[in-house]
C-alpha cells in the first residue's frame, strides 16, 4: 500500500505533520509539497501545480492532504487521484477565521473547502471545536450566495467527519529548567535527563497505543515531489522505548525570520536568559510572562499589550518575553509596546533555534493567549509542557484542553489575574499543571486503515510506560 501525502502550505504544524507521518510510513509513501509562503495562492493555484508534478503510479492507495489545497479541483484534474481513498485534515478552517475586512474573494477560501469535504472520504479535524465550528457554519455562509443556494451540506458531510488532535512533539526540556520547575517536572511526568530523545504527546480521546516516532531527519526542502525512502535516524539508536519528552511541533530548526522589524534583534537570536538574570535568586525575580504567538492580529496582541500596559502604569514588576514569528505585515501595536514597555521587555522576536526557543519558554513564569481565533493552540500546549501557568480565554479551543482554572473570560480578568501573580509570583512558582497519562496511537494508520510493523500494541515495561497529554482527559482518569 501507497499513501500519496500532499501539503500545499509546507511549513509550521503543516509540515510537522506531513514529516510524522512520512516518518511512520517510511518507504510506504510519496510527499509533495510547495513552499510555505503566500498562503492565498496556495489555497488558490496549488491543485493546478500538483495536477503536473504528482508522479502518476499503479501503486497509490490512499490520499491524504490538508484543507488548503482544493481537492475538488486535482481529482477533477487528475481522474486517477479521484479513484483513492481521500483523507483531508483541517488545521484551521477558513469558515470563522477572522478577516480585518470582509471581501468578496475571501468567499472563495471556505467554498474551496466545502468543497473539498465534499469529494473527500473522510475529513479529519484538529480539534472538537474546529469540526464543529466549521459544520455549524456552512448553512450561514452559503447564504452569502444571491440565490438558488445549495441545501443540506452540512448533513451530507458531517457523517464523514472525525477528530483527531494534534500529534504534538517536544524535546527534551529538562536541562533548561530551573530548580523549582525541574523538581515539578519530574514529580509530575517522572522525567530523567536524557540528552535530545524523543516522543509524542497526544491529546485527549484517542484511545489507542502506538509506540515511539523517532525525529525525522530527512524532511523535503525543496517542495517537489519525490519518493521517500525509509528514513535513517542514528542519533538515538539504543535508547529505550518510549522515551522521555517531546518535540516541538513548531519546528524551526533553521528557518529564518523574514521580519523587518526583527531585524534589529538578531544579534539576540541566540537566548540565554541565565545570563540575563544571573546572580539574581530565582524566587526574587518579577513575574516572567511569556507571548509565544504569530505576531497577526488574529492572535490579539492588541488586549496583550494593553494588559500589560495596565500593569506598568500602576508600577506593578514583571518581565516579558515577546516570541513568535512574523511576516511581511505587522500590526503597529507591536514597535509601539516594545517602547512603552521599556525595561521590562527581557526578549522581543522570533527564536528561529528551537533550543532557544525552550529555553525561553522554561524560564517564563506565565504563558498568555489572547487570541481571536484558535482551533488547537500548540504554542500554549508547548509553554504548559515547559511549565508556564497558562491563561487563556474561555471560549475557542481552549476550555476543550484547559482546565478552568486557566480561563479567563474579560481583559480585566485577565489583568486581574496578572496583578496577583506580579505581587505573589511564588503562585504560580509553586503550582502544578495538571497532567493525566493516556495512551495514544498513530493518526495516519487509524485513518487509513494501513498496518505498520512499527506499531506496538501495549507497550509498557520502559522507563516511561505511558505517553501523556495536557489538560482534562475523559478516558483516564488517573493523574500521573
Amino acid at each position: 500500500m501507497c499513501v500519496l501525502l500532499i501539503e500545499a502550505f509546507y511549513g509550521g504544524s503543516h509540515k510537522q505533520l506531513m514529516d510524522l507521518l512520512q516518518e511512520e510510513l517510511q518507504e510506504d509513501c510519496v510527499l509533495c509539497t510547495l513552499p510555505a509562503k503566500k498562503w492565498h495562492w496556495r489555497a488558490r493555484t496549488a491543485a493546478l501545480y500538483f495536477m503536473q508534478t504528482v508522479p502518476i503510479s499503479p501503486n497509490y492507495r490512499i490520499l491524504f492532504a490538508s484543507s488548503v489545497l482544493n481537492l475538488a479541483e486535482l481529482t477533477a484534474l487528475r481522474p486517477d487521484l479521484g479513484k483513492l481513498k481521500k483523507v483531508l485534515y483541517f488545521h484551521e478552517n477558513q469558515l470563522v477565521y477572522p478577516v480585518q475586512k470582509c471581501q468578496e474573494r475571501d468567499f472563495q477560501y471556505g467554498y474551496n473547502q466545502i468543497l473539498s469535504c465534499l469529494v473527500a472520504d473522510v475529513v479529519v479535524f484538529n480539534s472538537a471545536f474546529n469540526m464543529e465550528s466549521f459544520l455549524t457554519s456552512i448553512g450561514k455562509f452559503m447564504k452569502l450566495i444571491p440565490d438558488h443556494r445549495p441545501k443540506d451540506l452540512e448533513e451530507i458531510i458531517r457523517p464523514k467527519c472525525q477528530v483527531l488532535y494534534f500529534p504534538v512533539r517536544f524535546p527534551d526540556v529538562s536541562r533548561f529548567m530551573p530548580e523549582h520547575k525541574l523538581a515539578h517536572f519530574k514529580k509530575v511526568i517522572g522525567a530523567k535527563r536524557s540528552g535530545d530523545a524523543y516522543q509524542t504527546v497526544v491529546l485527549p480521546g484517542q484511545q489507542k497505543c502506538r509506540a515511539l516516532m523517532k525525529t525525522s531527519n530527512a524532511a523535503s526542502k525543496s517542495g517537489l515531489c519525490e519518493a521517500q525512502p525509509r528514513l535513517h535516524t542514528t542519533q538515538h539508536e539504543g535508547l529505550p522505548s518510549p522515551l522521555i519528552a517531546v518535540a516541538r511541533l513548531n519546528e524551526s530548526e533553521a528557518s529564518e525570520s523574514t521580519n523587518p522589524c526583527q531585524e534589529e534583534d538578531k544579534q539576540h537570536l541566540t537566548f540565554n536568559l541565565s545570563n540575563i538574570l544571573s546572580g539574581q535568586d530565582y524566587q526574587q525575580r518579577p513575574l516572567h510572562i511569556v507571548w509565544p504567538h504569530r505576531w497577526e492580529h488574529d492572535k490579539g496582541p492588541e488586549t496583550f499589550f494593553e494588559v500589560l500596559l495596565k500593569l506598568k502604569e500602576k508600577d506593578l514588576p514583571f518581565h516579558v518575553s515577546v516570541l513568535g514569528e512574523a511576516f511581511s505585515e505587522i500590526p503597529d501595536i507591536f514597535s509601539e509596546a516594545k517602547k512603552a514597555l521599556g525595561s521590562s521587555v527581557l526578549h522581543w522576536g522570533f527564536l528561529p533555534r528551537k533550543d532557544d526557543y525552550f529555553q525561553a519558554l522554561c524560564m517564563a513564569d506565565v504563558v498568555i493567549s489572547t487570541a481571536k481565533h484558535e482551533f488547537f493552540g500548540v504554542a500554549m500546549v508547548e509553554a504548559v509542557y515547559c511549565g508556564c501557568y497558562p491563561l487563556c480565554p474561555k471560549a475557542l479551543v481552549y476550555p476543550e484542553i484547559f482546565p478552568a482554572e486557566y480561563l479567563y473570560s474579560t481583559p480585566e480578568q485577565l489583568f486581574k489575574r496578572l496583578q496577583n501573580f506580579c505581587k505573589r509570583p511564588d503562585i504560580v512558582r509553586k503550582h502544578l499543571y495538571k497532567f493525566y497519562g493516556i495512551r495514544c496511537f498513530s493518526p495516519v494508520l487509524d485513518i487509513c486503515n494501513c498496518q505498520n510493523a512499527r506499531i506496538k500494541q501495549g507497550t509498557t515495561g520502559h522507563q516511561f510506560p505511558m505517553e501523556y497529554t495536557l489538560g482534562p482527559v475523559t478516558v483516564c482518569k488517573h493523574p500521573i
